[in-house]
């Protein structure tokens, strides 16, 4: 049988994963449709909805799309922040530039209160882990070197990478953002666990610290 005569998840048993559209990938997730609205139907008018959205949708937004109740929207969303926050095969690769951990870090991009994460590699620059270390308002967020720096020991990090978001949109920098970089540097030098860089993001992009400010960073 042509694969293109195959079910979504027939296709996906095929080997053909990567080729499924957005709404084939929905079909997945949903299961099934309702009486009335087919699942590929409720998949479509879905993707409609995502394809129109520059952040990631709310419950809500999703619960005004008629078939579609709180279970198969929570599916949706869990879906959603997984795919921002897991990328296979990410922790093998060594991080030779900002960038390179966007993938790992974009969940932080739609977030309406301000995160601060620490990201642990070791001696390969390869991650070690992900930790959120505090969660602030919609602001504003505060980190004490001493609980900044907790999970690094923990995980025998060489060293870390700082990063937290902007839920404003705007990712420059505040004068606090790079007082606690030189704070957390500081502290990476007595721990001879050197901070590479910190990373402020938004939805509309993020700022190296490191790559702008690098004056804030203690040499080691």
């Amino acid at each position: 049988m042509k694969s293109e005569n195959l079910l979504p998840r027939e296709r996906i048993f095929a080997g053909e994963l990567a080729k499924l559209s957005v709404e084939e990938l929905l079909c997945v997730i949903l299961g099934r449709g309702m009486p009335g609205k087919s699942v590929f139907e409720l998949a479509k008018e879905i993707a409609g909805v995502l394809e129109k959205k520059s952040r990631m949708p709310v419950m809500d937004e999703l619960l005004e799309i008629r078939g579609l109740g709180p279970a198969k929207s929570a599916q949706i969303l869990a879906c959603l922040e997984l795919s921002g926050r897991f990328m296979l095969g990410t922790q093998d690769k060594a991080v030779c530039s900002p960038a390179e951990l966007m993938p790992q870090l974009s969940f932080l991009k739609h977030s309406k209160q301000e995160n601060m994460i620490l990201v642990t590699l070791n001696g390969g620059n390869k991650v070690i882990k992900i930790h959120s270390i505090t969660v602030g308002t919609a602001n504003s967020t505060q980190a004490h070197p001493r609980e900044a720096f907790a999970p690094a020991l923990e995980d025998r990090a060489v060293a870390v990478v700082f990063a937290h978001n902007h839920p404003s949109g705007n990712h420059e920098p505040s004068m606090e953002d790079l007082i606690l970089t030189q704070r957390l540097s500081e502290a990476g030098r007595i721990l001879q666990i050197p901070v590479l860089d910190h990373l402020v993001i938004s939805s509309s992009g993020f700022t190296s610290i490191k790559s702008c400010y690098a004056e804030y960073f203690v040499t080691p």
